[in-house]
Order: C-alpha cells, then structure tokens, then sequence
C-alpha cells in the first residue's frame, strides 16, 4: 500500500515523528549530495551581503534575529546563510565581517525554494512518494514550501535550540509537517537530533514572526520552548532516512563538535486547502501563484 501503513501512522500521531530508512535511493542521495557541493562552490561571494542565519533564540548568545531583505525574500530562491562561527570576532561596530574559513564550509544553510529550482531537489520533493504519505496524513490540498540543505559544518555547525515548526509556518488551525531527509548520517557528536515525544499535544505558545517594516524578525509569546528531558529522545539517523516532524513537537539539533559535516535537507507541507489560513505575519509569504502543490 503507499504512503504510510497503520503502524506508521499510529507511531507518529503516538510521538510526534516518525524515521522511515532508506527512503532515498543511493542514486538521489549522490546527486543531492553533488549538486549541494556545486551550489557551495559556485555562489558568488563579492556580492553576497555576507548574511548569517540565526532565530536569536539561544539565551547564551546576544545574536539578532536574522531578518534582512535577503533572508525575506528568499522564499522563492537558492541563497546562501552563513554560520555565526565562521566569522572572525568584530573588531569595531563599523569594521566589515571577515570569514575564517573557505566559503564551502562556512555556509549553514541553503534555501528556501530548492524543490522548484534544483532538479535534484525537486525531484525528491515532488514525488508520488510524497503525496502518498501527504494522503495517509490527511492533508487534503498539500503545499511545499521552505525547502533548505541544512550544512552542519564541521566545527562549527551551531545547534538549533528546542523549537516547533509551526512556530515558523503558523496556519490556523496548524497544519506544517517536516519532510527531513539525512544526506549524510547524523548521530551523536555529528548534530544529532532531539525529538521531545509527545510534546505535539502542547499547541503553540509562540510565533516567529516579521515586525514590522525594517524590524526584521522576533519571536512573539511566551519565554520559549520548553520539554521534559525524560521524554527527549536522541536518534540516530543514518543518511538516505527520511524524518516525518510533526509542526507542534519540540525538537531541537546539536551542535557539529565532529570533523565531517552533517547535510541534511528539509522541507515543509502545509494545508493549502478551504478552512486553513496560512498567517500573514509568517517570516515567508508567498509569492507568484503561491506555494507548490504536493497533488498533481
């Protein structure tokens, strides 16, 4: 049967998430794999405005938001978000950033529109494959969007702090699902990932939101995500996996302490149908004829 059997289902409506091996053939891992090093290698730097993602959410940190017009814009693009740590510290609010390391392996992620313009990307995107487990979900007009390689360098790959999708791609009522497929194996020192079970059944308590024109992005809510550390669960995923994320659960990715990089690519579906409205203060919008149809 396609899509997701009984079990299956079960197990992520039980947990919040659920890793299906083997999902990508060896082929479909090589040539994401092949065009990600090409997209790394050809980008030009000397007019990149030399953008580094991070939400601003880890409280050990003083690093803004990432909310500039390149970063807003880029629903509907490749572009290229650098690591905070591949930067040598500033020595004046006025001196220029300075990369400490090879452009190749400073970038920590690349995004948001890889399904429509990377063949090899669009290819694992766009799939029956997909839609099928889109249907045993329930969704009833599935819409992709915010696809992204995740780099993870190594050294330097920071962690992401313990979040929900849905706070980034909020609908009413939520209905984002993560597709986070393992281009390389993530395990412990190597960004693993952490998944709080159950936590789906929280709900929202924030928004990561625009704030306005020329204020970039912020969160807006409670003080943060919080889980029980008896529930956390660290998996070990071994590349060609797929992870099916559900928006609501907390889950949260380590830090790359390891000496090989750690890519992973993701993307989202959200309810495109009658009855859900995608929020007009979500960080992406959509643009042109909108996000794209997981049903052909």
């Amino acid at each position: 049967m396609p899509g997701l059997t009984p079990s299956q289902l079960s197990s992520f409506e039980k947990n919040g998430y659920l890793v299906l091996p083997d999902y990508l053939t060896p082929s479909e891992i090589t040539a994401c794999l092949t065009e990600t090093h090409h997209l790394l290698d050809t980008f030009p730097l000397n007019t990149h405005p030399l953008t580094q993602f991070t939400t601003g959410d880890d409280p050990a940190t003083t690093t803004k938001h990432v909310g500039d017009e390149y970063f807003l814009t880029s629903g509907d693009k490749i572009r290229f978000f650098f690591e905070p740590d591949a930067f040598a510290p500033s020595t004046s609010p006025s001196s220029p950033p300075t990369l400490t390391k090879p452009k190749h392996l400073a970038v920590n992620k690349i995004g948001h529109s890889l399904h429509t313009l990377s063949e090899p990307f669009r290819a694992i995107s766009l799939s029956q494959k997909n839609a099928d487990i889109a249907k045993s979900l329930g969704f009833k007009d599935p819409r992709v969007l915010q696809s992204m390689v995740i780099c993870k360098q190594p050294g330097i790959g920071g962690a992401v702090p313990s979040h929900r999708d849905s706070e980034f791609l909020y609908t009413d009522p939520p209905s984002a699902v993560g597709w986070w497929f393992a281009l390389q194996d993530a395990g412990s020192g190597n960004a693993s990932l952490g998944m709080y079970k159950g936590s789906q059944r929280e709900g929202i308590k924030r928004r990561f939101v625009r704030l306005g024109e020329g204020m970039g992005t912020g969160f807006e809510g409670n003080d943060g995500a919080r889980g029980k550390e008896e529930d956390l669960e660290i998996l070990d995923v071994k590349a060609g996996s797929l992870v099916l994320i559900h928006g609501n659960v907390l889950h949260k990715s380590e830090r790359n302490t390891g000496d090989r990089s750690r890519f992973a690519y993701t993307f989202h579906v959200i309810e495109g149908a009658e009855g859900w409205k995608y929020d007009e203060k979500n960080w992406l919008q959509p643009t042109g004829e909108g996000f794209s149809r997981l049903f052909q």
